[in-house]
């Protein structure tokens, strides 16, 4: 820090800002933060946001922003219901050149998401401007983990909350390309969960099935099930996703000639939750039963996949769900007598009706 030899000096434009932005990022530090001084640090961020043009809101300002609404659901609400702050936070992911402010943008986007007004505000925009997309594919591509991460929960809560924003996201290649690959970070838990929870919402339609399927979606899946991975969030979108795929022809295909998957959601039967389990059987019943994929329902018997379908049918599983374990009993003792002998002496004890 340089000490003036005189404070009888008019400051020039550039350091007004640069006081300003210190002044209001010191009151929205943290540990500065008290309940009390809370409206005070509301108030200078709105003379901070009205007092610069959109073209200008730097990084700095935005990163204010986003410090402000991590402390508490007040601040998000208060943001939320700030005249004009989500058309102005959305112009910044057109507008902006510097990755870094694109990227605050976007984790804005995601803190204040579920306040009222906000998704159908940003749907409206989207939709005047389909454009505006991009920047999330930017971000995905180029951005660092937590911004990652905030893009597909935004995506995802498009997706959920409008279908044709949903409709828009999947015709997106890149952008489908992008949740994949976000979808294999080991790294991050967190990170796989929010691709995987993307996906499930946007990709509904049997041409963006098609696509995933096209880029990898099947073997990531069948990696994570076939690892040490024990959350039960996460293995139940993994099992979504999957069922999902199995019912076009493409993922059933994929499903089959990947090594990991069919046994690894026969050993995930019974062992994660019932959410997982029924699609679990979802996926063995598409892949051996609707298919009649030979390859799939030895890999299924290998992995004793009869003494766990019976295990379902005797839980207290859906109707659908039952039926389905009926006939995967029928076509896995018609197929194997050799599994059907396992049955015999490991199994006696359940009965399939």
């Amino acid at each position: 820090m340089q000490v003036l030899q005189s404070t009888d000096v008019v400051p020039n434009l550039t350091l007004r800002r640069l006081i300003r932005v210190w002044s209001d990022s010191y009151l929205l530090r943290p540990e500065s933060h008290a309940s009390f001084n809370n409206h005070l640090a509301f108030e200078s961020l709105k003379k901070l946001i009205t007092g610069e043009q959109p073209e200008q809101l730097s990084a700095g300002t935005l990163s204010s922003i986003v410090n402000f609404a991590k402390l508490s659901v007040e601040n998000r609400e208060s943001l939320a219901k700030l005249d004009g702050f989500v058309p102005l936070i959305t112009r910044m992911l057109k507008i902006n050149n510097e990755i870094e402010a694109i990227e605050l943008a976007v984790v804005v986007l995601d803190l204040i998401s579920p306040e009222q007004g906000v998704k159908q505000q940003f749907i409206k925009l989207c939709s005047d401007d389909t454009s505006l997309l991009s920047s999330f594919s930017l971000v995905l591509q180029r951005g660092g983990m937590e911004a990652r991460i905030s893009s597909a929960r935004v995506l995802e809560s498009l997706a959920v909350f409008d279908n044709e924003s949903r409709r828009i996201i999947a015709d997106q290649s890149v952008l489908l390309k992008q949740l994949c690959h976000l979808t294999s970070s080991e790294s991050d838990r967190t990170a796989v969960e929010a691709g995987f929870a993307a996906l499930i919402a946007v990709c509904t339609s049997r041409q963006s099935k098609k696509e995933i399927v096209r880029l990898g979606i099947v073997t990531t899946a069948g990696k994570i099930l076939s690892g040490e991975e024990n959350a039960i969030k996460l293995v139940e979108k993994v099992m979504k996703m999957l069922e999902m795929v199995s019912t076009c022809t493409e993922g059933r295909t994929a499903i089959s000639e990947d090594e990991n998957c069919v046994p690894a959601v026969v050993k995930r039967l019974m062992k994660v939750s019932p959410a997982a389990t029924e699609n679990g059987i979802g996926v063995i019943w598409s892949v051996c039963y609707m298919s009649r994929d030979r390859t799939a329902q030895e890999s299924a018997m290998r992995n004793n996949g009869l003494t766990k379908v019976l295990l379902v049918m005797q839980s207290n599983c859906s109707g659908t769900v039952r039926q389905m374990c009926g006939e995967l009993v029928k076509v896995f003792r018609v197929n194997s007598k050799s599994c059907l002998a396992s049955y015999e002496t490991r199994t006696t004890h359940i009965t399939p009706y």
